[in-house]
Order: C-alpha cells, then sequence, then structure tokens
C-alpha cells in the first residue's frame, strides 16, 4: 500500500440551523442514516487505526449535534486532533467551554463580507452572533480560524474582512472560491472569472508578507505562480505540512458523509465517487482495497486535456482541485479553468499573438528553455511557427520542448 490516509474531513450531520446561498452541499434538515453516537466513536477508533493525524469535524452546523462535544473528546483522548467548522451561531460561553475541555485543536468560523453581505448570504443577525463568538473563544484561548468563500458579493471586500478578523484575534484565514454546486449554482452571477484569481493571490500574498493573520490557501485556490509558492510557504511551513503537490484525494486524505459513506473528498457531491461505507466495511478494508479511489490514484498528466495537459507542472499537479474542474467543466479530464498558472501562459499566449519580431521572440524562447521554462518557450515557439511555417529550426525547437512537457 503506498497511500497514508493523514486527515479526513467528517460531516457529521446535514442538518443545519441556515440554509447558506453559497452552501455547495445544500444543507438544512438531518438526513436519515445519520451515524450514531456509537458509531461516530467506532469511526474515530478507524481512524486512529490508520494513524491519521487530525480529523475536520464539518456539515451542515456541527454544533446542532448534540454529541460533537463528545466525539472531540474521545478524538483528544485517543490522540487524533479536531477540528470543527461551524456557521459560529449557537456559540455560547457554556459551548465554548465545553470545547475547551473536550480538547478542540481548532474552531473556524465561515465569514463571507461585512455584515450586510454576509447576512444576505447567510442569515440576518449571523454576523453579530459572528463577533460575539470570536470573542468567547478568545476567552477561553482556542485557537481560531475563518473561511471565506470567495464570489462576486464579496471579492471587493477582501481587505475589509482581513482587518476585521484581526482586529477580532482570529489566527488563521483560509479564503476559497466559489463553485457552481448546490445552493451556489443557482445564482451564476456570484461566480468570479478565472482572470480575478490573480487579483486574489496578489491581495494573498500581501496579506501574507504582512504577517498579522495567517493565510491560507484552499486547495482550490493557485498554482504555481510565484506568489502563491511563497504564500504557501510561509503558511504551510511555519507549520510543518507539506506543500500542495496535487490533489490528494484518495492519496492522503479522504472525507465521510453523515451516514458513514466514504469518498475521496467531500467537496465532491456524485455518488459515483463513493468507495464504500463503514457500517458495511472498516475504514482499512476501504482504504486498502485495490478497487477504491482508482479515479485518483491510477490518474495520469495524460488523460488531461487543454493548458493542464501540456503544463510543465501537470505530472505532479494533475489538473490542480479535481472537484473545481468537476463543477465547472462536468469533467475530472478538463484542464483547470482556474490555475493561475494557466491563466498567466493564457496571458502570455495572447500577447504574443500580435507580435512579429521573429528575432525578439526566439531569444526569448531560448532564454525560457535555459531557465527550464519549457511551456513558456514552447508557446514563444507556437507563435514563430506561425510567422514562419517553414522554418526548420523552429520545427526542432517545437519538437525538443513540446518532448520535455
Amino acid at each position: 500500500m503506498n497511500y497514508y490516509p493523514q486527515t479526513c474531513v467528517w460531516e457529521v450531520t446535514m442538518g443545519c440551523n441556515m440554509n447558506c446561498g453559497h452552501c455547495g452541499s445544500s444543507c438544512k434538515y438531518p438526513l436519515p442514516g445519520e451515524l450514531t453516537s456509537a458509531e461516530a466513536l467506532s469511526f474515530v477508533d478507524m481512524c486512529v487505526d490508520m494513524n491519521l493525524k487530525w480529523v475536520t469535524l464539518s456539515g451542515g452546523e456541527p454544533l446542532t449535534r448534540s454529541d460533537i462535544c463528545s466525539i472531540i473528546k474521545y478524538c483528544k483522548q485517543k490522540g487524533l486532533a479536531a477540528n470543527i467548522i461551524t456557521n459560529g451561531w449557537l456559540m455560547t460561553d457554556d459551548l465554548a467551554k465545553k470545547l475547551k475541555s473536550s480538547g478542540v485543536s481548532t474552531v473556524a468560523i465561515s465569514l463571507d463580507g461585512t455584515e450586510e453581505v454576509h447576512d444576505k448570504i447567510r442569515k440576518k443577525g449571523s454576523f453579530e452572533r459572528i463577533k460575539n463568538a470570536f470573542h468567547i473563544l478568545k476567552k477561553y484561548d482556542i485557537f481560531t480560524a475563518s473561511i471565506t468563500t470567495i464570489s462576486n458579493l464579496n471579492i471587493a471586500l477582501l481587505g475589509e474582512i482581513k482587518d476585521f478578523l484581526i482586529s477580532m484575534g482570529v489566527d488563521v484565514w483560509q479564503l476559497q472560491i466559489g463553485l457552481p454546486m448546490g445552493n451556489f449554482s443557482k445564482h451564476p452571477d456570484w461566480l468570479i472569472k478565472p482572470d480575478k484569481i490573480i487579483d486574489i493571490i496578489d491581495f494573498c500574498y500581501d496579506a501574507a508578507v504582512e504577517g498579522k493573520i495567517g493565510i491560507c490557501l484552499a486547495d482550490c485556490m493557485g498554482y504555481y505562480s510565484r506568489k502563491q509558492i511563497e504564500i504557501d510557504k510561509i503558511y504551510l511551513r511555519s507549520k510543518n505540512i507539506p506543500l500542495w503537490d496535487g490533489c490528494h484525494a484518495g492519496i492522503r486524505s479522504f472525507g465521510m458523509l453523515h451516514n458513514g459513506d466514504i469518498l475521496g473528498c467531500t467537496s465532491i457531491r456524485d455518488k459515483k465517487f463513493i468507495e464504500g461505507n463503514i457500517r458495511e466495511k472498516t475504514l482499512r478494508e476501504i482504504w486498502e482495497s485495490p478497487d477504491t479511489f482508482l479515479w485518483r490514484r491510477n490518474f495520469t498528466k495524460e488523460m488531461l486535456d487543454g493548458n493542464c495537459k501540456v503544463c510543465k507542472y501537470s505530472k505532479k499537479c494533475l489538473g490542480g482541485c479535481t472537484n473545481t474542474r468537476l463543477a465547472i467543466n462536468k469533467d475530472i479530464n478538463s484542464d483547470n479553468k482556474y490555475c493561475t498558472h494557466s491563466i498567466l501562459m493564457d496571458k502570455f499566449r495572447n500577447q504574443l499573438a500580435s507580435r512579429v519580431d521573429s528575432e525578439n521572440i526566439l531569444n526569448h524562447a531560448k532564454n525560457m528553455i535555459n531557465q527550464k521554462c519549457y511551456q513558456e518557450a514552447n508557446l514563444s515557439l507556437d507563435r514563430l511557427i506561425e510567422l514562419e511555417p517553414e522554418n526548420s529550426d523552429f520545427k526542432n525547437l517545437k519538437n525538443f520542448t513540446h518532448s520535455i512537457i
């Protein structure tokens, strides 16, 4: 077995006291088949048996489960770090005290804008509840985080959100893009354009360098621009977390739904990606089966299309976040339209389209080859061949760079 799970995201319930406009899983009511308390603790034992390092409890709203603190406490007793993601509405002094005594590792609260925008997306009064929740959590010295789902509603508010979180003493801020899933798919005008990713990365880079709050990019953000790499180095290396090197669903992480269904990632809602259920098999049996997670474990660069197929990083990256490709293009083999590197390459290609100075373009191509930037060189040579289709030197160089990519 070459794959060893380190973490999982566990949707402990689909029940929620909100019905947020961007909720990818359209949570509202608890669904039939939710794990009992005994089954939940048994799953923790399975995670410990697999040597997991941490588990993230999400939902729905996990705080609507009456046994949530007992689950966290059991994780702590077994040496498994437990994080929780909440909307903050139910946080009270008594609950924070219980979370602290249970040994919770991190409490992350979702925040999606200034008061007007956040409450529009989630629920009137939610923003004030979050302020209260952060004050209470800090009172008990609980490590706090916040998660922002970026859409056209709040992309212009990132600076204000950052200042608010800093004022609340929040330790880490995770940013992710909203994708057309669940409730979000009902609001196509909320989806940001791919080129906005560059602006977001620029903002996150400045915030990371500023150092007033930890900046963590979700797996759907990136990839392989200089600033994105630096952002990851600043935060991930400080926590001794490996730098992102491709979708780790079924490789070193997995997800579990409310009913015990195991899949590579809880963001992927398609039932065909379910690998088994812990009520029928143990987690180890599911994970170590030669027939599970094949969509990821057998995935290769050659299966990708578009920019990803010819990208110099794709052998490692494999198109970035699988769910982004699936949500945007309905196909995991498609290229990633929200990849920073791909967007920059498209921009470079467009710049080349208007150039006719063959000598300068050739010099740039050779310079890129010397720097082992073969994709940029390849694009330059494509333009040279358009300008001089009979030039064999250009074609030979193109064959060289193409073979390396």
